[in-house]
């Protein structure tokens, strides 16, 4: 087994859900070891992704932990099929390791969801706008290293436009929408954008508007990645310091019912449009 020096966020999660499951089935890494034929020490370089892992070794694993989640046991093995580097590795030694992170998570998300209070989704932002708000990062940041951010984040909206286009729903808040990030200009091309790409079969945007009563979650920047089971999911927090990601099932079922929530909260897609096209002529 080849070691990793930077193991990917699907190899670095993969590791942690074996993990979970030889946990739950109430063992250490040396009666596991003995279980699987292999040391403790492989054993627990497997588990935080120093080592691969093959799709034989996951399902002996599952079956010595007892795990009869078929769903998942597949999902796992899927995981550790290819093996090609992503186009986000173009990157690895320009951007912080998070951000490429984010783009191999999404990449693999069979649903997308996002929530937005201040800013447009980095999925739905134009290329002035995203410089923009880039420009406006504190510390600040030179002219190269924002253009390399503008540069990956539109890479990164091609899992909307792509022949198998992820599913995505983004909740904005109204106050998003009526910033001006840039001018006049840039914030109506931004609207318009939003307009545009809403129209696609498998984007929908609905906003949370100033009238509304309630707002769950309100101030939080969430974007829910959903995988190919519900315990692969994973949730991305914006802090200022960078992306914040959680994966555990508590937190999971939590963030599941606040996009409950704010569909019950914001307006339905066909308003939401007037209400875009609205703001946008105002400007």
């Amino acid at each position: 087994m080849a070691g990793r020096s930077a193991p990917t966020a699907r190899r670095t999660r993969l590791g942690a859900e074996l993990r979970k499951l030889r946990e739950r089935a109430g063992l250490t890494t040396t009666q596991a070891a003995g279980l699987l034929g292999t040391s403790a020490g492989q054993l627990s370089n497997m588990e935080v992704a120093r080592f691969g892992v093959s799709a034989d070794r996951v399902r002996v694993a599952a079956q010595a932990y007892s795990c009869t989640d078929r769903l998942l046991v597949e999902a796992l093995v899927n995981m550790t099929g290819n093996r090609r580097r992503g186009w986000w590795e173009e990157s690895r030694e320009i951007l912080p390791v998070k951000l490429l992170d984010l783009a191999e998570i999404e990449h693999y998300g069979t649903r997308l969801r996002t929530a937005h209070t201040i800013h447009i989704p980095g999925l739905l932002q134009t290329v002035d706008h995203a410089r923009e708000i880039y420009r406006q990062a504190v510390p600040g940041m030179s002219p190269p290293e924002i253009e390399h951010r503008v540069s990956f984040r539109v890479k990164r909206q091609a899992v909307l436009y792509r022949d198998n286009a992820v599913p995505y729903s983004a909740f904005i808040h109204e106050a998003a929408l009526r910033m001006r990030y840039g001018g006049r200009h840039v914030a109506r091309t931004q609207l318009r954008h939003l307009l545009e790409v809403g129209e696609r079969s498998n984007v929908d945007i609905k906003v949370i508007p100033f009238s509304a009563t309630d707002y769950p979650g309100s101030g939080q920047s969430v974007y829910y990645v959903q995988g190919a089971v519900p315990t692969l999911d994973t949730v991305q927090l914006d802090q200022s310091h960078g992306p914040v990601f959680i994966d555990s099932e508590p937190q999971l079922a939590q963030y599941r019912m606040l996009f409950e929530r704010l569909d019950t909260v914001a307006l339905p897609t066909g308003q939401s449009r007037d209400l875009i096209h609205t703001i946008a002529q105002d400007l």
